[in-house]
């Protein structure tokens, strides 16, 4: 029974009309990434590009593409747009409000994300100082990612997702259980949004072999009985999930068709993300940190952990050590597991006559300080200025990034990073060839060209395959042989970083000369015989 007073009527309005510290960390991730420091992260990807002229497609011709349109050599081979719904979505976003609601979008779901993962970690026992910390340590791991592109959109259904999974810990009603349900629902959307709905029903998996060992081991026939409740009723909810993912506009061909690019060694050995995280990196020196605290706490541990839980850390962190792209769905699934057992860790720390007077007394004031924190979070119920926040977004995507006299949102591609001015260069001369460009630039062009020219290559590496890359390298980094796939393609426009390998051996060729050159970018132009 509850016998905490309740509170008087200004106690109850200065709770719902105060931010909570919840609300600030949402606001503030909010802020950071549309017109804070982190803001022009958003569009260092022009892979963008193409996502926002397919989703224009989509719903002109309320058809999703089978066949490739952006490609000057790829047209009319299969192509398969797996987040097409992603693409309708953004498109539908950037036609309303431009590339400021595109980046609005992307903050907003990061925010989101990182406010749910706060959210589940303080239901599952963790004190708002340590959630709050290795959060910011899973948010700087992630920050190699802050892209405005549909992964984004993982990660807030994974932390949806494992928090469905893992249960309340307050709670153990089979009836609750019941939200398992919601999985084959998410995965409808999930599906069709991104690829990383891989990582959900490799949770699910997970999970279910947890549920099948404990079934297995149960003690009693009630254990027994109530671990098969629950095994069935998750085998449930990873057969329907598992349907679910089958909905989409390819059927079981998409998993023929990742496994095929995830399982090709050339492809994944010369793909930046797909590389193992490089630890000179900011980001993924906070991964390198969460990974040391994992380990910590693991060590110093008094009570017996789940073994779902084991198998989910060791998951994320063979995951995140395997690949860059996977660094922030993988630190977030280590804090919404650590972060409540490191709290849960240091309460102990407090009664433990192992440990020093002076240590301990360490423990009890930082404890205490987080236990008052903590039950005071849990008091706000008003949420005001994270409806405040959104909507003054909101209003300032739809007001050319102003509100009032105050230029909130400024999205745009970098002069600095992308050939912004030879693109103006390439218009208002109306080349309309198709143009050579490294493959990160393919997606700017798109956006910027399309329909009227076309590109020979872009990001999209599951399209083009290995073989056509390996040429690709070879041209781009000016290895022998390196102009015979210019040669084969009859290329006569090539578009290159200033002091790249490639603009570096052109304009030392007496067939090709410079049609443009600014600081970032030189467009070579092959002189006719």
């Amino acid at each position: 029974m509850n016998h905490e007073p309740k509170a008087s009527a200004p106690a109850r309005l200065f709770y719902w009309l105060v931010p909570s510290f919840s609300d600030l960390w949402f606001i503030s991730i909010l802020f950071l990434l549309t017109g804070g420091a982190l803001a022009p992260k958003l569009l260092g990807d022009a892979g963008i590009g193409w996502h926002i002229r397919d989703g224009q497609q989509i719903l002109q011709t309320h058809a999703i593409p089978r066949v490739d349109p952006f490609s000057a050599i790829m047209g009319g081979h299969q192509w398969f747009a797996w987040e097409w719904l992603y693409d309708s979505l953004i498109a539908v976003i950037h036609d309303r409000a431009g590339l400021n609601g595109v980046v609005f979008f992307a903050a907003l779901v990061i925010a989101m994300a990182y406010a749910a993962a706060l959210r589940r970690a303080l239901i599952a026992g963790a004190t708002l100082p340590f959630a709050i910390f290795l959060l910011a340590l899973s948010l700087g791991a992630s920050s190699i990612h802050f892209l405005a592109r549909p992964h984004v959109l993982s990660w807030l259904l994974c932390v949806i997702w494992f928090s469905i999974l893992d249960g309340d810990p307050a709670n153990k009603t089979p009836a609750l259980n019941m939200r398992l349900y919601w999985l084959p629902v998410i995965m409808l959307l999930w599906v069709n949004l991104h690829g990383g709905f891989l990582v959900g029903l490799i949770l699910c998996a997970i999970y279910l072999i947890a549920a099948l060992y404990g079934y297995r081991t149960s003690a009693t026939v009630a254990q027994r009985d109530e671990a098969g409740k629950s095994l069935r009723l998750l085998a449930a909810a990873t057969g329907l999930s598992f349907i679910a993912s089958l909905v989409n506009p390819y059927g079981v061909s998409l998993y023929i068709h990742i496994y095929e690019y995830l399982g090709d060694r050339f492809l994944m050995d010369h793909i930046d993300e797909f590389q193992s995280p490089n630890f000179h990196g900011a980001g993924q020196k906070c991964f390198g940190l969460l990974l040391l605290i994992t380990l910590v706490a693991l060590a110093a541990r008094r009570e017996k952990i789940k073994h779902a839980h084991w198998m989910v850390i060791l998951f994320a962190t063979y995951s995140g050590l395997y690949a860059s792209r996977n660094l922030p769905v993988s630190s977030l699934l280590l804090v919404l597991i650590i972060a409540p057992l490191l709290s849960r860790e240091t309460g102990e720390a407090v009664e433990n006559r192992a440990i020093s007077v002076g240590v301990r007394s360490v423990f009890r004031f930082f404890h205490n300080f987080a236990l008052r924190v903590t039950t005071m979070e849990g008091r706000f119920r008003g949420h005001v200025w994270v409806v405040i926040a959104i909507f003054c977004g909101l209003w300032a995507c739809l007001h050319n990034g102003e509100l009032g006299s105050h230029v909130l949102l400024n999205a745009r591609f970098s002069e600095n990073r992308f050939p912004v001015d030879a693109v103006r260069f390439i218009e208002s001369q109306n080349i309309r060839e198709p143009m050579f460009t490294p493959d990160y630039w393919g997606g700017y062009l798109i956006y910027t060209l399309y329909p009227e020219s076309k590109v020979f290559v872009d990001d999209r590496h599951d399209l083009y395959g290995a073989a056509f890359f390996r040429r690709y390298l070879t041209t781009i980094r000016v290895e022998p042989g390196w102009n015979a796939l210019l040669d084969d393609l009859k290329v006569n426009w090539v578009l290159v970083p200033r002091e790249s390998p490639l603009a570096n051996i052109l304009k030392e060729m007496p067939s090709w000369s410079a049609a443009y050159r600014d600081q970032t970018s030189v467009l070579f132009h092959r002189t006719p015989d």
